[in-house]
């Protein structure tokens, strides 16, 4: 890989001795990997090679996974780039807190909090681009978190609405990306002698705004992909200096190794962060720091929304739906109709006013006229036990169905919603006609 000019130069005086074994990394490829869903009914139940987890991730593992295969899109997998793991697994978000991802898209950070959430609390998944939080969105889908809404505003105009509202916050910031440089090459096209220092301005401008959202006693989480000292310990510095927080130091085992207070102010406290480096591990280079804010967690207060609760001819087609397809207590959460779609929003909502709100909660369906059509979102949100009616596809129905047609099938008969599975995974739905399973998946994920 040609780097860029003055890149090596820098990391030359402040790694010494071990800058020609990271310099060396850039010319080997970039390293892969999957984390299992907890959220499914038998996580390891996947045709990948499980021989090789990742140390500090819990669900862990080194390996590619096919985008097309029934594992990824059954949501029982999601891949994710073996260094940026250590983010979810030092945010370790437990079931009942209320937490905040504030740079959320594509989706890994937030997919791995919902993991350790286990359905249980609020999860805010936010993105200041529009297309990306649509993504973002999908990959959530996909996985079947049905605790998170998906916002997409600035971290101010969130600052505003929600002061001092959340458990935890992760931070994941737009940053250099010098620790993907080996995945993503573009990376290394941006990359200047006062990018970095830009990146930082931008960070501390963010973090601004997130430290406002904090509730006392509460957790901030901070990441970069990036190696760079501007961006990563003197961040840290500059927080220490101009807030209350405080770092909580990391366990420093394995290939994780405490951060540098020389590159920042001296705070001896900065060595609590941690490092991932490519030449000391399988991976590309990550830092996370872990921060807490002095005082007791309040107990959470539900915003007063004002929801628009469905009509009694809208409850009726959705009863009537339910009924019909899905078993008794598949959903909780209150329902809620946002334009024309029903939704199972989720506990503890803040009050959302001011706040652009993608998706409230778990997409139910869309009421069409007179009639309720189920959202794809049913078919990854539950398992296929919540359904009356499964229809098992082969191996070689699978693809098939996933090109839009339809799969025929003698019994049961007559007019329902179904669950259609591969390999006993729930991927999408299907409207069975008098033998017919005519397709519902959506268009867009149509291949």
């Amino acid at each position: 890989m040609q780097l860029p000019d003055g890149f090596a130069t820098k990391y030359r005086a402040l790694l010494g001795s071990e800058a020609d074994a990271f310099l060396a990394t850039f010319d080997e490829p970039a390293t892969t990997g999957f984390r299992l869903n907890p959220l499914r009914p038998d996580p390891t139940n996947v045709a990948l090679d499980l021989q090789a987890p990742i140390s500090y991730s819990q669900w862990g593992y080194y390996g590619k996974v096919a985008g097309n295969a029934i594992d990824h899109v059954s949501g029982y997998v999601y891949s994710q780039e073996p260094s940026a793991q250590i983010v979810g697994a030092v945010a370790n978000a437990q079931p009942g807190l209320r937490v905040l991802d504030l740079c959320a898209a594509p989706g890994g950070k937030s997919t791995h909090l919902a993991s350790t959430m286990a359905g249980q609390g609020l999860l805010v998944s936010n993105e200041i681009n529009a297309g990306r939080a649509r993504v973002l969105s999908s990959n959530l889908e996909r996985f079947g978190v049905t605790n998170a809404i998906v916002t997409n505003n600035d971290p101010d105009t969130l600052a505003q609405a929600w002061p001092e509202t959340f458990d935890m916050i992760l931070v994941d910031a737009p940053c250099s990306g010098e620790g993907m440089f080996r995945k993503d090459h573009d990376a290394v096209q941006y990359w200047t002698p006062t990018y970095n220092a830009e990146c930082a301005t931008r960070q501390r401008e963010i973090l601004a705004a997130t430290v406002k959202m904090l509730a006392p006693g509460g957790t901030l989480v901070y990441s970069t992909c990036t190696f760079a000292p501007e961006e990563d310990e003197q961040i840290i510095a500059w927080l220490l200096q101009q807030t209350d927080l405080q770092v909580v130091p990391l366990d420093h085992q394995g290939p994780l190794q405490p951060a540098h207070p020389e590159w920042a102010d001296g705070n001896p406290a900065i060595a609590g962060a941690g490092r991932l480096w490519p030449q000391s591990h399988r991976g590309e280079g990550h830092f996370v720091a872990r921060l807490q804010r002095p005082g007791t967690l309040p107990a959470h207060v539900a915003g007063r929304n004002r929801l628009q609760l469905p009509t009694r001819d809208q409850q009726t087609l959705w009863q009537e739906f339910a009924d019909a397809t899905l078993t008794d207590g598949a959903i909780t959460g209150t329902l809620a109709v946002f334009g024309n779609y029903l939704y199972a929003l989720p506990a503890d909502l803040p009050n959302l006013k001011g706040v652009r709100v993608i998706h409230p909660g778990l997409q139910l369906g869309e009421f069409k006229k007179r009639r309720f059509v189920p959202s794809h979102s049913l078919a990854t949100a539950l398992p296929p036990a919540t359904f009356k009616t499964v229809v098992a596809l082969t191996d070689d129905e699978y693809p098939r169905y996933r090109h839009g047609e339809t799969v025929r099938r003698a019994e049961p008969s007559g007019r329902h919603f179904v669950l259609v599975t591969n390999r006993g995974k729930g991927f999408a739905l299907g409207h069975l006609v008098n033998g017919t399973v005519k397709n519902l998946l959506p268009k867009g994920l149509r291949v």
